[in-house]
């Protein structure tokens, strides 16, 4: 059991009172959960899950209420959630309601479930996280599904109406076939719902299976890696001390010989490294840090990793400038991996011509295009090169080396980062590699402020700051350290607050935590600017309060998409 989910918004508010109310909460659970983006097997669980809780709310006295929400920040997801008066399963059920068959059936097939029970009663939360990529949950989005949802209920108040008006026209005789036909129904119904909660119980231990053998596969892996690193690390260290200049001469042979030792010992030390990386991404342990990102940047730092790789006199390296792209949020360091792998791929395999790398951006996309005029691949090869550790047979596969794993590690990442890796090739004209990511493209046009207050003890940084807001702030003031900045806070208004996390005590973090807890300060948009960035739930919790943005990373237009993003946080709260 874990901790309840916060809701952003209702969507629906169920009464359950009498058996029909079960299968209007099994439709409406399924229909919202195909609304808000699951997939069907998903929608499934959801109203299963539903139904399995509803039919035990309706064994009790007193009527309950079933809502369904949707919960934001960084992991959105789809909740249901229940109270109710007297005791689930029963007069003589158990005081813990985890035991009663119902609510551990909902348990298992939604992702966490949260349960507090009372003496009087109780209360239940349970949520299903929303796929990746998704639309994000916005003010417009939950209005935009209310107003379908409301529509539905609706139209199905006025059938019911008009249904009713038939059934008082109807005979008692016809009332009564109707009413076993329903019986009949709901049992074919509940034997139904049993055999799906008994199968997905089923799907879940197989599931759990082949997570222990990933697992265990994961730890070979890993163990292998590190065995094969400590030998490796060893006769490359002793090539190098062999042909150090202070050293024992070497006859030229020996030099050749030592030499060779040493680049196949690089070599077998980056395959490796490939099979390391390629095992963490398939396990599901690499974890994106998901940040604003000036894609100009991204190409300028793989021009400069990639150029001095580029030595083929007959074959030029173009990295062009991205045009119209603004600031997006994916992970830098990842995405830079794979478009490094896949421009040395297009090195390795062009002879002569050109190498070039683009950026396309269409509404919703980025794509990162990688062409050459190399060899081209066949087209019965061309599905499986993205499998690890095929390569298509020829002389320059077997001159350049390699483990077959860069572009099985290009597509795993890819989507890992909600995107996906396309290949298309001819033979003997080239190869054309397109990264396709999705984006939410960021406003850069920010209201001006009277007054923006910069927290940071790095003065040379608060020079940079200061030059980008030209045009954002009126008037800008400077502080070193957390209790200055408090300090001033609470000294008269301030419209935005540009924050470093590592400053004089107290910290950033802290000088934050104070704002969101203070009614008078909590309204102010704030934009985190620093170089110690925090992973994992602590990242998380940040994002739903602050827009942030890494050091290393900074420019003006990333600022004005992450003083956008702050000030649509802050919204609520004024």
């Amino acid at each position: 059991m874990t901790g309840p989910a916060r809701a952003h918004g209702e969507l629906a508010r169920l009464r359950v009172s009498q058996d029909e109310d079960v299968f209007v909460a099994r439709q409406t659970a399924r229909e919202l959960g195909a609304s808000v983006g699951l997939v069907r097997q998903d929608q499934v669980r959801v109203g299963a899950a539903v139904s399995e809780l509803s039919r035990e709310l309706v064994r009790l006295e007193q009527p309950c209420f079933l809502v369904l929400s949707l919960a934001g920040g960084s992991i959105p997801a789809l909740v249901v959630e229940a109270e109710w008066t007297g005791r689930l399963g029963g007069a003589f059920a158990a005081s813990d309601p985890s035991s009663v068959e119902g609510v551990a059936a909902a348990a298992r097939l939604m992702d966490t479930c949260h349960l507090v029970g009372r003496a009087d009663g109780g209360t239940v939360t349970l949520t299903k996280t929303l796929p990746p990529g998704g639309p994000s949950v916005t003010a417009a989005r939950l209005v935009e599904l209310r107003t379908a949802e409301a529509a539905k209920r609706a139209d199905t108040a006025l059938e019911v109406l008009h249904s009713q008006d038939q059934d008082l026209a109807d005979a008692m005789d016809s009332l009564r076939l109707r009413q076993e036909e329903l019986e009949r129904a709901n049992l074919e119904l509940e034997e139904t719902n049993r055999g799906v909660v008994a199968l997905y119980a089923e799907l879940n231990d197989a599931t759990a299976r082949l997570q222990e053998a990933s697992e265990s596969k994961t730890r070979f892996w890993a163990s292998v890696g590190h065995e094969l690193r400590t030998p490796l690390n060893s006769v490359l260290g002793l090539s190098r001390l062999l042909l150090d200049a202070g050293s024992d001469p070497l006859t030229e042979a020996q030099r050749t010989q030592v030499e060779l030792i040493r680049d196949s010992g690089s070599m077998l030390l980056a395959m490796v490294a490939d099979l390391l990386d390629v095992a963490k991404a398939e396990s599901g342990r690499l974890e994106p840090r998901f940040e604003l990102v000036d894609l100009t940047r991204v190409l300028e730092e793989l021009r400069a990793s990639m150029l001095p790789l580029a030595t083929t006199p007959t074959v030029e390296l173009l990295i062009d400038e991205p045009h119209g792209a603004g600031p997006f949020r994916t992970d830098p360091e990842l995405l830079g991996q794979v478009l490094r792998n896949l421009v040395s791929n297009a090195l390795k395999f062009t002879v002569r011509g050109t190498v070039r790398c683009r950026a396309h951006v269409t509404a919703d996309h980025v794509e990162l295009v990688v062409t050459d005029t190399g060899i081209g691949i066949p087209p019965e090869h061309l599905s499986k090169v993205q499998e690890e550790f095929y390569q298509v047979p020829g002389p320059l596969q077997v001159r350049g080396g390699g483990t077959g794993l860069g572009l099985a590690y290009s597509r795993r990442v890819a989507g890992i980062l909600g995107g996906e890796l396309l290949l298309s090739s001819e033979v003997g004209e080239g190869t054309s590699a397109v990264v396709r990511l999705p984006t939410d493209p960021q406003r850069t046009d920010v209201a001006r402020f009277a007054s923006v207050l910069i927290v940071d003890d790095d003065a040379a940084f608060r020079t940079v700051l200061r030059g980008a807001l030209v045009g954002i702030a009126e008037r800008v003031e400077e502080v070193g350290d957390g209790a200055s900045a408090l300090r001033r806070l609470v000294s008269g208004p301030v419209g935005l607050v540009l924050l470093d996390l590592e400053i004089p005590p107290p910290t950033g973090s802290a000088v934050l935590a104070a704002m969101r807890r203070d009614p008078g300060l909590r309204a102010i948009p704030v934009v985190v600017v620093t170089s110690m960035v925090p992973v994992g739930a602590r990242r998380a919790e940040l994002d739903s309060t602050a827009a942030v943005i890494d050091k290393e990373q900074f420019s003006p237009e990333l600022l004005r998409a992450a003083i956008a993003i702050a000030t649509q946080l802050t919204e609520g709260a004024r």
